[in-house]
C-alpha cells in the first residue's frame, strides 16, 4: 500500500498518541492541581531553595517550610542562620564566594580580592559540609577585550583552585543573562559571563576536577536556549542547578516557558545527584503555596 506524505504524517502521530503516557507528555503541572499538603516523595531530584528570593521572610522560617515540603536544603542566607538551619536537619546546598557578581576576575585587578573571598568561603564551605561555593566572572569594564576578561578569569580560579582541590570544595561559575534589564535580579546587563558555552569554555581552561558551572536554568533558556541539550553536553562539568520561570523569573506554572518536568527528568537521566535549588520570585498571594508548587514540578 502506497502513503503519501501527509498520509504518512497521520500515521505516525496517531503512532505516538496511541503509546503517549501523561508522564511523557506533561509540560505544566496547573497550578490548581497544587494539594495543601504536597511533600517530596519521588527523591530523584535532591531540591534546595534560595532564600534571597523569599525575603522579607526570615530565613529560619522558610527553613521550617522547606522541611515540611520536604526539601532537604536552603543556600543564599547569611552565615549568622546557618546554626538554626541546620539545627532543623537542612542542608546548605551553597556557600556564596563573597565577591558578588559585579566584581569578579575578568577584570584583572581584582584578582587578589577575588581569591581571598574564595577561600574564605571555602572554608566555610569545608567546615560545614558543603560541597560548593558559588564564583561570578564579573562586570565588564570599559575597554576590557573578550580575550583579556577571559585570561583574567582563568589565572584567578587557577590561582584558587589548589586550596579548594585541597579542601573538596567545588567552585560553581554562575552563567547570568544581560538581556533582561527590568530588575536588578532578573538580569545582568554587562555581565561578562553571559554566554554559556563560553563559560564552559572558560572552566574547561582552568582545568580541574573542583572548577564546575552553575547551570540556571532560566538564565540559559534566555541567552541559549537548548537546555536539556545542553544538560546533556556539560553534565560533566554541572556542579549546581538554578530554576526560575521565563519570562519574568518567576513560578513554575503554566504562565512561562520552561518545560521543567522534562529539564528535571533530563536532569536525572544524567546521574546528578547534587542540588537543584528554587530561584524564582514569588508572585503569588502566598509564597509558600508558590515553593510547595515548585517542588511538586520537580519531583519527578
Amino acid at each position: 500500500m502506497n502513503l503519501n506524505r501527509r498520509d504518512a504524517l497521520k500515521a505516525g502521530a496517531l503512532g505516538i498518541a496511541s503509546t503517549a503516557t501523561p508522564t511523557t507528555i506533561s509540560a505544566h503541572v496547573p497550578r490548581a492541581e497544587l494539594k495543601s499538603d504536597f511533600k517530596i516523595t519521588g527523591g530523584r531530584i535532591r531540591q534546595s531553595v534560595m532564600g534571597w528570593c523569599f525575603k522579607p521572610m526570615p530565613a529560619l522560617e522558610l527553613a521550617k517550610h522547606c522541611r515540611a515540603i520536604g526539601i532537604e536544603a536552603i543556600e543564599g542566607i547569611s552565615a549568622k542562620d546557618y546554626p538554626a538551619v541546620r539545627k532543623l536537619g537542612l542542608k546548605i546546598s551553597l556557600v556564596s564566594g563573597g565577591h558578588g557578581f559585579k566584581k569578579g576576575p575578568c577584570v584583572a585587578a581584582n584578582k587578589a580580592f577575588v581569591v581571598e573571598k574564595l577561600k574564605l568561603g571555602i572554608d566555610l564551605a569545608a567546615e560545614i559540609g558543603t560541597k560548593s561555593v558559588i564564583t561570578f566572572t564579573g562586570m565588564r569594564e570599559k575597554g576590557l577585550t573578550d580575550a583579556a576578561g577571559a585570561r583574567n578569569c582563568v589565572e584567578a580560579w587557577k590561582a584558587v583552585m589548589p586550596y579548594a582541590e585541597k579542601k573538596k570544595i567545588n567552585l560553581v561559575l554562575e552563567h547570568l543573562n544581560t538581556r533582561d534589564d527590568s530588575h536588578p535580579m532578573k538580569g545582568h546587563p554587562g555581565y561578562f559571563g553571559e554566554d554559556v558555552d563560553h563559560c564552559v569554555e572558560l572552566i574547561r581552561q582552568v582545568d580541574s576536577p573542583n572548577m564546575k558551572l552553575l547551570f540556571d536554568v532560566y538564565h540559559v533558556q534566555i541567552m541559549n536556549g537548548d537546555v536539556i541539550r545542553r544538560i546533556r553536553q556539560y553534565k560533566d562539568v554541572i556542579g549546581h542547578y538554578h530554576t526560575a520561570g521565563n519570562p519574568g523569573r518567576a513560578e513554575l506554572d503554566d504562565t512561562q516557558e520552561i518545560n521543567y518536568p522534562a529539564v528535571m527528568r533530563a536532569i536525572a537521566a544524567t546521574g546528578y545527584d547534587l542540588f537543584v535549588a528554587q530561584e524564582f520570585i514569588p508572585t503569588w498571594d502566598d509564597p509558600v503555596a508558590a515553593l510547595r508548587h515548585a517542588a511538586m514540578v520537580c519531583d519527578v
